[in-house]
This record gives C-alpha cells, structure tokens and sequence, in this order.
C-alpha cells in the first residue's frame, strides 16, 4: 500500500510532502488499518477551504485520494498525516 500525504498552505505557504510503501513493513498492519478508517472517512464532504493561514491536505492512499484541511481533521486524519509526513521519505 501506497500512503502519500501533501500539505499546502500555511502562514509561509511552504508545500511539503511525504510517502510511505508499507510493503515489507513489519508494521504495515497498523498502517493498513489506519489509512482504511482514513478512506472510510473520506472528506466528509465537507468544506475543505480551512481556516487564513491554517494547512490544507490531500492524502492519497493507492489510487484513491481525499482532501482535508485544519481545523476540521479527523482523530484518524491527523494520525496518519503526522505519520507519514514524520516517516515518510
């Protein structure tokens, strides 16, 4: 599984992102776990516009990807943005 995380905005506007493959991993089940509750949740639909100076993001688990923006992250949301964006390359 592919986890890609892409983080815009911000008060300096600096984009960052990161990836991980957990193929391999011996922790890959946590991971699998984590981006599945992810994609269940998707975006909500909701307003993915955010907050002046807040960070949007656009994470991208295999072929699917939803977007999400500070303050309105899910407790899943923000674990595995942090993740990825701490371990990723």
């Amino acid at each position: 599984m592919r986890i890609r995380v892409r983080r815009t905005g911000g008060f300096a506007g600096i984009e960052r992102s990161a990836e991980v493959n957990t193929s391999g991993r011996p922790d890959a089940g946590e991971w699998h776990t984590l981006a599945a509750t992810v994609v269940r949740e998707g975006d909500g639909g909701g307003d993915t516009r955010g907050v002046r100076d807040g960070f949007s993001y656009e994470i991208t688990v295999d072929d699917e990807t939803m977007r999400c923006c500070d303050p309105s992250l899910t407790e899943s949301q923000r674990t595995l943005i942090e993740k990825v964006l701490k371990e990723g390359a």
